[in-house]
């Protein structure tokens, strides 16, 4: 295959992925890889097929998992091994110009194209659309392109993917969501992309962004996700403990309220006021009573 058919097998998986297609089709698409691409470096940092093909290693079906672990292992030994046979004219050349960096340039040299990940120098904090320069105009809807816009945001924060990757998921997202939607351009598709975007800007949970830029979470799937599918782990054991602690509480006895007319509420004046009393102080001491206005909800207590 040249680059362009491996840039379009690139293509058609990233559509599988977010349409969730049958394995069988990413199945396929791979076998075609495996079989008609001649890796180099060259090939795989123009078409980015390597990015592509290694976020289906998480990918539910373990065929295609087992199958995209074995491409990518067999495209960097394809690579590693095309290094090795032009190191000797690498460290030649760098002698010669009299370098004065230990005699491994070629090693080091191997880190150079997973080092620029992001493609401005800026905290990953800071990251947006603006600080990357990325044009999200793509819809011609301008509410459409702003929510592209909103995704973009939301996938680029603390992450350090580069731009195109990030846009083209964002893109994804925003499909899926229109599509997805009763009345186009309606209030529940924007409340729906608003809420994506404030789900993946929760600083606690920093694993959802990163799922659904490695392919573990389609945008097809992403966007009908509830609030409470995309916690993370963390946050749902604490919710599950403390529904359980909740429970514990509900069942503990309660103390047994009378309700009085003879007490008036001071807030809406009505007599009906449940009142409890406990011994706060000491045995000498009078009790407290509580009081509480059924009416209005007003508490207080008197001794």
């Amino acid at each position: 295959m040249d680059m362009k058919e491996v840039d379009l097998r690139g293509k058609s998986i990233m559509k599988a992925m977010s349409e969730n297609e049958p394995s069988s089709s990413l199945i396929k698409l791979l076998n075609d890889l495996k079989g008609g691409v001649k890796a180099t470096e060259d090939l795989l940092r123009q078409t980015k097929i390597g990015v592509t093909v290694n976020r289906l290693r998480t990918h539910k079906d373990p065929a295609v998992s087992k199958l995209a672990q074995e491409l990518v292992l067999k495209w960097r030994d394809e690579v590693n091994k095309m290094k090795k046979k032009t190191g000797g004219p690498l460290k030649a050349a760098a002698a010669a110009s009299n370098r004065t960096s230990s005699p491994a340039p070629a090693p080091s040299g191997t880190q150079s194209p997973a080092a620029p990940k992001r493609k401005h120098n800026v905290d990953p904090a800071e990251r947006s659309h603006k600080t990357d320069k990325i044009d999200y105009r793509v819809t011609g809807v301008d509410a459409r392109d702003n929510c592209v816009r909103l995704m973009y945001d939301g996938l680029a924060f603390m992450s350090e993917e580069m731009p195109d990757d990030i846009l083209a998921i964002a893109k994804q997202i925003e499909f899926s969501a229109w599509a997805n939607a009763e009345s186009k351009n309606s209030e529940a598709y924007r409340a729906k992309m608003r809420s994506l975007f404030q789900n993946l800007k929760n600083k606690s949970n920093p694993r959802l962004r990163k799922r659904i830029l490695s392919g573990e979470i389609p945008p097809k799937t992403f966007v009908t996700m509830s609030h409470e599918d995309m916690k993370s782990e963390e946050r749902k054991a604490a919710d599950a403990e403390l529904q359980k602690q909740n429970m514990n509480d509900a069942m503990v006895a309660v103390i047994d309220k009378a309700i009085s007319k003879e007490f008036t509420c001071g807030k809406c004046k009505k007599k009906m006021v449940s009142y409890s009393q406990a011994q706060t102080r000491s045995a000498d001491e009078p009790m407290t009573t509580f009081c509480e206005c059924m009416n209005c909800g007003n508490r207080w207590k008197f001794s």
